[in-house]
């Protein structure tokens, strides 16, 4: 098998560019990349989107999932093209299941801080953005992440994964262990019904993509290596 193409699938308040500190490294290792920009509307509109990137793309694919964008590729991931699943500090639902029914069982620490406008979108507060998203890095850093965040409909909370992909495709899991947006538990508990090939703790906060490039790209090389012949 050649190398797969690794496309990046980012979560919720944020969008594509959360990866820019990613992008550069795996790029370095002569790695095929690609970002895609879902519209996070509903998860169906979101996985419509990965599988149209997907399809684009010529031989397999490795789909790396941040937060949401973990329950993005459980479902994308059934496209034939797909050859393994990486979740970064991530949702990985089981069948039936929701981002909004597992965060339950776990409610996040940065919980109280989100909240929904007039028009059905769910945000971050702007003045709790660093601390609940991405409080190892600089607060100068987060700024901009806070002001530009990508809000979701927050009904995508209770999208269920109808089949999902983990189940057939190999999978990694990376955990971040100072997260204030899905909780350490949960991650947990997910990655340890995956079976995945590889799973890893990060003294991270959600934002290990930004963070802690060196280790999630270094993490993600790992994984599209093993597909080498």
């Amino acid at each position: 098998m050649t190398q797969p193409t690794v496309i990046l699938v980012h979560g919720f308040w944020g969008n594509s560019l959360h990866w820019q500190h990613v992008i550069p490294l795996l790029i370095q290792k002569k790695l095929k990349v690609k970002a895609v920009e879902i519209p996070l509307t509903s998860l169906a509109d979101d996985v419509e989107r990965t599988h149209k990137m997907i399809n684009q793309i010529e031989g397999p694919v490795l789909l790396v999932g941040h937060s949401y964008g973990g329950a993005v590729i459980t479902e994308a991931g059934n496209n034939e093209k797909v050859v393994g699943l990486v979740y970064i500090a991530a949702f990985a639902p089981d069948t039936s299941e929701s981002p909004g029914l597992i965060t339950q069982q776990h409610p996040p620490e940065a919980a109280a801080n989100l909240y929904p406008d007039s028009d059905g979108y769910l945000w971050v507060k702007e003045d709790k953005y660093h601390e609940s998203f991405c409080q190892d890095l600089d607060a100068s850093q987060s700024i901009a992440m806070a002001i530009a965040q990508k809000a979701p409909l927050a009904s995508t909370f209770g999208d269920e994964i109808k089949t999902p992909a983990w189940k057939n495709k190999p999978s990694w899991y990376q955990i971040s262990t100072q997260d204030r947006m899905i909780s350490p538990e949960n991650q947990r508990k997910m990655s340890a019904r995956l079976n995945a090939k590889q799973i890893i703790e990060l003294d991270a906060s959600h934002a290990s993509l930004a963070s802690r490039p060196n280790e999630i790209s270094d993490f993600i090389i790992q994984a599209a290596s093993s597909f080498e012949l």
